[in-house]
């Protein structure tokens, strides 16, 4: 995409879906089912992002550090994955929506990744939008991961030192065929990345809502675009304003 304002919907938005338990505190409900509510908003935005073009959607469901949580939280959440991607299986292969999961997936429990396997199967083929859903992730990681796979490359003598660059390094990520993010959502109004995509969101845009994630409607997600829509995406060139003519020395702002 050429630098400049943005008229276009955004290829691929991360999400990060903040607020569940803040949610079910308010309403004086268990924190378990603040995320179910979350996973039911998650299905709405999927939908509602393929009916307006965007392409793929990462959506942030389990970090690694998450696993600090207490147990039963963490044992329900993983229940709430597995099932969620059973119940939605129909409506997702309805939809034309493609399945991926990024993270250590050895570490994630086993009929969870069984379901996974299934879903990722049974929509393989899905072109309307890709739902990668980020479970057991932590952006250190991935760049970790990735710098180990370069390495056994070079030990393999498949490549030397001099061809580990960005654009090696990319396509050892778990899903290269993903182009990078255009906008990042974050709800809840924290404002700080996570650990989340750290390789990919170089140039990202973000957006940050107070709303609580089971909160979260079409309508601001359309809100959201259109704050997008309004930027000037610069990569770091220098982007002329009306009536003014950019010097060629000028530094990035």
């Amino acid at each position: 995409m050429e630098s400049g304002e943005s008229r276009e919907i955004p290829r691929h938005i991360a999400l990060i879906m903040d607020g569940n338990g803040r949610w079910a505190r308010e309403k004086g409900l268990d924190r378990l089912q603040g995320h179910y509510r979350g996973y039911k908003t998650l299905r709405e935005i999927v939908i509602a992002s393929a009916d307006l073009g965007v392409e793929a959607l990462t959506a942030y469901a389990f970090s690694s550090e998450n696993w600090r949580r207490p147990e039963s939280e963490v044992s329900g959440i993983m229940e709430l994955v597995r099932f969620a991607l059973g119940e939605e299986l129909d409506t997702m292969k309805r939809e034309r929506v493609k399945i991926i999961v990024s993270g250590r997936t050895r570490e994630i429990p086993r009929p969870v990744m069984e379901q996974f396997e299934q879903d990722m199967e049974e929509t393989k083929d899905n072109t309307r939008i890709t739902l990668n859903i980020a479970l057991n992730y932590g952006g250190r990681n991935e760049i970790v991961d990735a710098a180990k796979k370069a390495a056994q490359m070079a030990r393999d003598g498949k490549i030397s030192a001099e061809d580990i660059d960005e654009k090696l390094i990319s396509s050892l990520m778990y899903h290269p065929e993903l182009p990078d993010p255009d906008l990042l959502i974050r709800t809840a109004g924290e404002k700080r990345i996570s650990n989340f995509l750290l390789w990919q969101t170089a140039y990202t845009e973000l957006y940050i809502t107070e709303t609580l994630w089971p909160e979260f409607t079409k309508e601001e997600l359309v809100q959201a675009i259109a704050d997008y829509q309004s930027r000037t995406r610069k990569f770091g060139k220098v982007v002329d304003k009306p009536g003014r003519k950019a010097d060629s020395g000028e530094q990035r702002a």
